[in-house]
């Protein structure tokens, strides 16, 4: 069972955003040092607090954890005794163990990872919906600036539109959205360097026939997560039409 020390420890992660892996140990066969329950954090770094298996199964989990970081995706880890490692198979990989005691282990991997972070930027209707919506579909909804800004949508309309669009593109956030008409949007924008103008995504959100505030808000939502999908799946068709009308 986790120790309340590492509960803490894994708390304070979570609030200061940092990403880290829960190594939980779900079998463990003799002559093997550690408890079924035993639990430990693997750090970005590699470094390991808590304990799973001394220096016989800590390669592995330090090795795999990492992967795990990169992934987003759980796995199961057997350590066993036998000739050698074994590709992964349906969220499980198989490792050999080193030690000449032997002994198996089963550790489960799971990745913890910061929600993506949104910024909304105005306190319009808009705004309001947006940032509701993306609460409920797990998005970290914020409005001050920060380092790790997946996505910035300006729904101020008309309130300091071009200074926050133009931190937010020189802090290189991958989704940059104005709300604001199909005329007044080119207008907002004309004042910033050329390729900048081309980052904006203005009307900002999908073409879905959106009128209402809760319904834009959706547009929105959807193209912020075609754009972040599009970083790391192969490109699907996509509607980019952007044809309602945001004031």
């Amino acid at each position: 069972m986790i120790a309340e020390r590492l509960v803490s420890r894994a708390a304070a992660l979570e609030a200061e955003r940092v990403p880290y892996v829960q190594a939980v140990v779900v079998r463990a066969a003799r002559p093997a040092s550690v408890q079924v329950g035993a639990t430990a954090l693997v750090h970005t770094d590699g470094s390991i607090e808590g304990f799973v298996g001394g220096h016989c199964a800590e390669p592995s989990v330090r090795l795999h954890a990492l992967r795990v970081l990169e992934t987003g995706e759980p796995l199961l880890l057997r350590i066993e005794p036998g000739p050698g490692d074994q590709d992964a198979i349906d969220g499980a990989v198989t490792v050999h163990n080193p030690c000449i005691s032997g002994g198996a282990l089963e550790i489960f991997l799971e990745p913890h990872l910061p929600k993506p972070r949104l910024r909304v930027v105005g306190d319009t209707p808009i705004a309001t919906a947006l940032a509701e919506l993306g609460r409920s579909a797990g998005f970290h909804v914020a409005t001050d600036a920060a380092a790790d800004d997946e996505a910035v949508v300006v729904a101020s309309h008309g309130r300091d539109e071009e200074q926050a669009l133009a931190a937010a593109l020189e802090a290189g956030v991958p989704y940059v959205g104005l709300v604001a008409s199909r005329k007044r949007g080119p207008t907002v924008i004309e004042a910033l360097e050329a390729e900048d103008r081309e980052r904006v995504h203005t009307p900002a959100g999908l073409d879905l026939g959106a009128r209402t505030p809760e319904e834009i808000a959706l547009s929105i939502l959807a193209e912020i997560v075609a754009t972040r999908r599009r970083h790391t799946t192969p490109p699907a068709p996509v509607e980019h039409g952007h044809h309602h009308c945001h004031e």
